[in-house]
């Protein structure tokens, strides 16, 4: 059997790489290799696996530590090392190396130190490997992204997920409103399957959220910036609020509202993830000056400087 690749090596990074360069990494190299920018490419196809297959071990911590100390076989290696401290007959290390797989369980069940301490269990499991049949198969991560509006209503998504050598299979997938930069969609039983015939991981859907041209967000609130006529802001008014389903709200401006004011609308903002609170609206307030002054607007305009030249700032 051909060895398997280094998971650093696979994603392109060095061993010692930080978690941010491994998300990069993954993501330019899964945009690149996604099923459906190569459709019937099984070389991209494969090394998509590959690459998913090493991120979801590597994008987390506890895995990755395990990977650093044991190799490929730190799922085993951990089964053996927790069914080894158990039974008391664990190295001081509380752990045995392994040059291969095989020497995990020996030539048999009943043969050597692991065949022994997993034989035991046999009859549990019918395998002979101490419940390790039931260990889950790795989950997958991928990235996908969505608009503001999306993550503000939900969405649905069809993915493409290899299968061994058959076609891709297309699943849909419901993103649930109020997602935001990082949050990750769960879909059960779609990873890899179990190492000894276990059921299978999950998928991961890692959610980026596109900026919006209009609506900054900051947690589960809105801002939006509002154009306010210069005699709305010195005279007070009404003016007309965006929202992200694409109606608008009513404002009342008061007198005197100084540029970039912020004005609450409660409840008008993202929804809480899993729940159905929500976030509030900001309007900051955008003084839009006159332009094309006529000659009487001008003449007020002087007039207004000359009663405010002996008025204080503060004033």
């Amino acid at each position: 059997m051909a060895a398997r690749r280094d998971y650093y090596e696979i994603l392109g990074v060095k061993r010692g790489a930080s978690e941010k360069e491994i998300r990069q990494a993954y993501r330019k190299l899964a945009r690149q290799l996604h099923p459906d920018v190569n459709p019937n490419d099984k070389a991209s196809e494969t090394r998509f696996k590959e690459v998913s297959e090493a991120y979801e071990v590597l994008s987390d911590k506890e895995k990755r530590e395990k990977y650093d100390r044991y190799g490929h076989d730190w799922q085993q290696a951990e089964a053996a090392r927790a069914h080894a401290g158990a039974n008391g007959r664990g190295r001081a290390q509380g752990y045995t190396d392994f040059s291969n797989i095989e020497d995990l369980f020996g030539d048999s069940v009943g043969g050597g130190a692991f065949g022994d301490l997993f034989g035991r269990s046999a009859g549990r499991g019918g395998r002979g490997r101490g419940g390790l049949e039931n260990v889950p198969g790795q989950d997958y991560e991928q990235p996908i992204a969505i608009s503001l509006e999306e993550a503000f209503g939900g969405t649905t998504r069809t993915i493409s997920m290899a299968t061994g050598d058959g076609p891709p299979r297309r699943i849909e997938v419901r993103i649930p409103p109020g997602v935001r930069e990082g949050s990750r969609v769960r879909v059960a039983n779609e990873g890899a399957p179990g190492p000894f015939g276990g059921p299978k991981g999950d998928l991961y859907l890692v959610v980026s959220v596109e900026p919006h041209r209009a609506f900054e967000r900051e947690g589960d609130d809105l801002i939006v910036k509002v154009p306010v006529p210069l005699h709305v802001a010195v005279l007070g008014g009404e003016v007309e609020v965006p929202t992200l389903k694409g109606t608008k709200l009513a404002l009342r401006i008061p007198p005197e509202t100084q540029n970039g004011r912020r004005i609450r609308l409660k409840g008008q903002g993202m929804p809480h993830l899993g729940s159905g609170e929500r976030g509030d609206l900001y309007a900051e307030v955008s003084v839009v000056l006159p332009t094309h002054l006529s000659d009487e607007e001008r003449q007020l305009f002087e007039r207004l400087a000359e009663l405010r030249s002996g008025v204080g700032v503060g004033r």
